[in-house]
């Protein structure tokens, strides 16, 4: 059975990503920071829970340790948690609204990664999943026939490149694992309430790199449509 953690799993993508993996034989784990959240999440879909909070150093060293008491080992990390921050015009943004954010969507990856990968190194197939975004990606918002374009959200779009390129490097640094970047697309969950597609299409990208072979990618950035410019 592949043992799987999903941070931020009590809600939206996560959630869907949890059920679909469930599914397919998987033994998931979500992580949430709310317990109460985590814990009716996990009951609702018959997975297991842990409290996880990824801005907090104690919280994921703690989560691993009970993981690696329970299973052993971790197969697959889906570093799903992730926040949008305040909308705000260029002229407005601090550093402050900067380290919200970036305390989430990019340090919350590494800390993560970083406690996680002894457990990920015991797998015979170790896969980590991060979870980016097409509003990360320069060749998406400048390609004026893209969505992405439109938009100007400074912060978030920031902190996803900067989880893309956490990505690469991982990947070339770690080349014993399958590490890849995925885009959900625009998709309405509790983050940001917008979006053209569904949960189940927006988790498409995350279940599809979730579950490669060993013959997969890794380094790579992928979308429900495919593979997308960095």
């Amino acid at each position: 059975m592949t043992i799987t953690l999903i941070t931020g799993g009590n809600a939206g993508l996560g959630f869907e990503t949890a059920r679909r993996l469930k599914e397919v034989g998987y033994k998931v784990y979500i992580g949430s920071r709310d317990a109460a959240r985590g814990k009716e999440a996990a009951a609702e879909l018959g997975v297991a829970f842990i409290v996880l909070d990824v801005t907090n150093e104690a919280s994921v060293a703690q989560a691993a340790t009970e993981i690696e008491k329970k299973e052993g080992h971790l197969d697959v990390l889906i570093n799903n948690a992730g926040v949008s921050g305040n909308v705000a015009s260029p002229e407005q943004i601090t550093v402050d609204m900067m380290e919200q954010v970036y305390q989430v969507n990019v340090f919350g990856v590494v800390r993560a990664t970083h406690h996680f990968l002894p457990l990920l190194q015991k797998s015979t197939q170790p896969i980590i999943v991060n979870v980016s975004s097409g509003l990360g990606s320069f060749g998406q918002v400048l390609n004026p026939e893209q969505i992405e374009s439109k938009l100007n959200p400074l912060v978030y779009s920031s902190s996803k490149s900067a989880a893309s390129m956490l990505t690469v490097q991982y990947a070339k640094g770690l080349p014993n694992m399958q590490i890849n970047a995925v885009d959900p697309d625009p998709t309405k969950t509790g983050l940001t309430g917008q979006g053209h597609q569904t949960v189940q299409e927006g988790s498409d990208a995350i279940v599809q790199m979730a579950t490669i072979d060993k013959d997969g990618p890794t380094g790579i950035f992928m979308s429900h449509d495919g593979i997308i410019p960095w």
